[in-house]
């Protein structure tokens, strides 16, 4: 009770949270009477909203957590990956988006594996099922690390055990999600994208503010022990770091959970509109966090988890005042459900979609997809009780993942009309090995694992269409407008 009266302020704003995450969860099944409305918000949603939920959906506990804490590591080249981030968001709406919502809406896909399997003519199932197969296992990876970066937060602040705290999480978005679907996925973001806005505002303000104020990091560059950090390879080599940043951002172009945004919109004038509020506000957020881990070297010393760094100063009595700790984790909450439920969605989608319903389909679409986000949400739980690595590396590695099998079909895909199920199959076939084996072999210390492995798929996809009969001889007439 004690605990209660002194954090009034977190758990009044966890319960309004919850009730308009339950709200929105109402809405959301209500507006979801069919496949349709369930998977894709029935394409009738605008831009603004869009908009929000795309960067809310990407900006998570991941660049709240992880991305602001690996500052402390890399230093000051680690904000260029601010840049990409802004770049690629900018370059996925607009040489992404106007297409794919087209391409999407004239064939009717709900999925990733709906648009190959449409845009390249797969007379097989080959192509449907190993792409969503891809997609199931990076999703699964990437909520590992949401998991996990909810799961140091709440140990850390709020001194309730690592499993409490992930059960607890999974618990809540497990229900609104399978509820509600895109609709209430997509209306969460929304809150969701405002809260993290104003936490991250908060959490550069108080952190600068015990750190000496703003103007204190060029006496970094003087101290022996932090100098290397305002070098470009001081901490790690820059090409090594270069394709950290790309491998985190390229999937913005490509992640299924992004793209997937673009199916819901209803018209080119959303298109527009949501390019400028995916822009800005993941201009805000990045500017905010990215340089906090900087800041930190004044505050903590021989930090050696740097998925710890944000939860120990947020946690700190002497940084951040009682209110703005109670905010800042419901805050970061919503961050991590931002993400975990458009995951869970997608693997849910693809899964029930793209796998068990193209080899056997159900009487009952839409209770199947929701009974695969429970079971799906329950597994990457499980699996986050003892996560393979931080959640940096988990999240680089996912997003690695995404742009080797899927750059090619989706960027090329949408622009040339030349393409075939052969090259998107002969990519991803070519493009996960090498980039295992240049993991194994240890040359990733050297240069990015992206690097070679995006080459070799791209090229793959060239060369193999270059001999194959074209998926789509002429692409939909709005496709090429």
């Amino acid at each position: 009770m004690g605990w209660i009266l002194e954090h009034w302020l977190a758990v009044t704003l966890l319960i309004v949270y919850t009730g308009v995450l339950m709200h929105h969860a109402k809405v959301g099944r209500e507006r979801s009477t069919g496949m349709d409305g369930y998977y894709v918000g029935g394409r009738d949603m605008g831009g603004f909203a869009v908009g929000v939920s795309f960067f809310a959906t990407y900006a998570s506990t991941n660049s709240y957590i992880g991305n602001a804490g690996k500052g402390y590591e890399y230093g000051l080249p680690w904000m260029l990956l601010g840049v990409f981030m802004v770049l690629f968001t900018f370059l996925s709406w607009t040489f992404v988006a106007p297409r794919m919502r087209r391409f999407a809406a004239h064939w009717d896909a709900l999925t990733m594996p709906d648009y190959l399997s449409e845009r390249f003519g797969a007379r097989s199932k080959t192509l449907r099922v190993t792409s969503a197969l891809v997609i199931v296992f990076s999703s699964l990876l990437y909520l590992l690390a949401v998991f996990k970066g909810a799961g140091n937060l709440f140990q850390q602040f709020l001194s309730i055990p690592y499993e409490a705290a992930v059960g607890g999480t999974l618990v809540v978005v497990m229900f609104y999600t399978s509820i509600g679907g895109f609709v209430s996925v997509v209306r969460t973001d929304v809150v969701q994208g405002f809260l993290m806005i104003l936490g991250s505002l908060l959490i550069f303000y108080f952190v600068t503010d015990a750190a000496g104020g703003i103007g204190v990091l060029p006496s970094l560059a003087e101290r022996p022990d932090t100098a290397n950090l305002f070098e470009a390879s001081g901490a790690i080599p820059f090409v090594v770091l270069l394709g950290i940043t790309l491998s985190g951002t390229l999937k913005l172009l490509v992640d299924p959970r992004q793209v997937s945004r673009f199916y819901a919109l209803k018209d080119e004038k959303s298109v527009r509109l949501g390019i400028w509020v995916a822009v800005i506000g993941i201009t805000l957020v990045m500017a905010f966090l990215l340089p906090v881990g900087l800041y930190a070297r004044f505050l903590l010393d021989g930090v050696t988890d740097t998925d710890l760094v944000v939860p120990m100063l947020v946690s700190d009595p002497d940084i951040f005042p009682l209110w703005a700790s109670d905010f800042l984790a419901i805050a970061m909450l919503a961050a991590a459900m931002s993400s975990m439920d458009s995951v869970l969605l997608v693997a849910a989608s693809v899964l029930y979609n793209d796998v068990a319903g193209a080899l056997r389909p159900a009487a009952r679409p839409l209770q199947w997809t929701r009974a695969g986000v429970v079971g799906f949400a329950i597994l990457a739980a499980v699996l986050a009780l003892n996560p393979p690595g931080g959640i940096v590396e988990i999240t680089v590695f996912s997003g690695s993942l995404y742009a080797v099998c899927f750059f090619p079909a989706i960027v090329f895909g949408l622009h040339w009309r030349g393409g075939s199920a052969q090259a998107v199959l002969a990519s991803i076939f070519v493009g996960i090995p090498v980039l295992l084996t240049w993991i194994l072999s240890g040359l990733d210390r050297q240069v990015h694992e992206v690097f070679p492995a995006l080459a070799a798929s791209s090229l793959t996809y060239l060369i193999v269409a270059r001999f194959t009969t074209p998926g789509r001889e002429r692409l939909p007439e709005a496709a090429d407008a």
